[in-house]
């Protein structure tokens, strides 16, 4: 009778975590529908939106620098430069300091200094992006328009390929502001992923490499990166999602100006800033179609980023353990 009871108990207990597991099953499941749903439905929103001004410009809104509500003569090519552009500027300052962030918290920095640098690196992330602005505006604009531009443009402005990227006036604001205005803005989000990456290599396999002579930069660089390269190149992608859609910060040091400039310190626009300032003045459909197609393209161009990435990081994986 005991074991009949026991064996019936453990049917029922069996029975029961069935159902659980299928039910906790059926709630990932939807989980992951949902957000292909959401991210379907945003898509098909920005497609209904900016159909008007896809149906009146076609392909050539992308090539395009027009940008004239007046004549209702709208290009996109401006706000993708000037998205494309800033982000660029803001991942080639941001990765190596990031880098260096997390590899001195991690590496180099004794015991009771750690803490404190990694809660001051992430207070940057809390800091309101409009107060970025703002202070790229006020204080960091008049002091790079006075003493850093003015020298830049001196002695790299007359270089023969670098130099039309260096000149201009000296007016503070441009592309090459909100490029670094950004980098500052990327760094917390960039540094934090290194740092958490590289604080799980297991000890041993460092210590391995120490064992056999590495010096700290060939541990790092033999070891540690390889072993978290995919979590780096992750937090990479996360700091160029954050460039690519900032808003206020940038809306503040670029200029707003819709011409393209060979210049760097000349005056710009995203397609974020331009949203920002336009969207509620906004007349007319064709002027809201034309808006709601900038906000399209830097949806599609958010996805062509994270598709390049996956990529490369399935390429990286076929080439792990291959000699040569």
């Amino acid at each position: 009778m005991s074991l009949v009871s026991t064996t019936e108990h453990t049917r029922l207990l069996l029975r029961r975590g069935l159902r659980i597991d299928g039910l906790f099953h059926g709630l990932s499941a939807a989980a992951a529908v949902l957000v292909l749903l959401v991210v379907f439905g945003v898509l098909a929103a920005l497609l209904l939106g900016a159909l008007p001004a896809l149906q009146r410009f076609g392909f050539g809104f992308l090539i395009s620098d027009a940008w004239n509500p007046v004549t209702d003569d709208f290009g996109a090519l401006v706000a993708v430069f000037g998205t494309l552009v800033t982000s660029a500027i803001a991942l080639c300052i941001a990765v190596p300091i990031s880098f260096g962030i997390a590899l001195f918290i991690t590496q180099l920095a004794p015991a009771w200094l750690k803490q404190p640098v990694a809660t001051a690196v992430e207070l940057l992330a809390a800091i309101p992006s409009i107060i970025y602005g703002m202070w790229g505006l006020f204080v960091f604009a008049p002091r790079f328009a006075g003493h850093v531009q003015p020298w830049i443009t001196d002695h790299l402005g007359q270089w023969p390929l670098l130099g039309p990227l260096f000149q201009g006036p000296p007016m503070g604001i441009g592309m090459f502001t909100a490029g670094l205005i950004l980098a500052i803005m990327v760094i917390p989000f960039i540094a934090a992923v290194m740092r958490d990456v590289f604080d799980i290599v297991p000890a041993v396999l460092k210590e391995s490499a120490y064992g056999l002579g590495a010096t700290t930069w060939e541990v790092v660089w033999q070891v540690v990166l390889p072993y978290t390269r995919s979590a780096v190149i992750g937090g990479v992608m996360l700091g160029l999602g954050r460039a690519l859609g900032e808003t206020m910060a940038v809306t503040f040091v670029i200029g707003n100006a819709q011409r393209l400039d060979a210049s760097l310190f000349m005056p710009g626009s995203t397609i974020a800033s331009t949203l920002a300032n336009e969207f509620t003045e906004a007349t007319g459909e064709l002027h809201t179609a034309s808006l709601i197609a900038l906000g399209l393209i830097l949806f599609l161009i958010t996805f062509v980023v994270l598709a390049l990435a996956r990529l490369m990081l399935l390429r990286l994986a076929s080439r792990q353990g291959t000699v040569g």
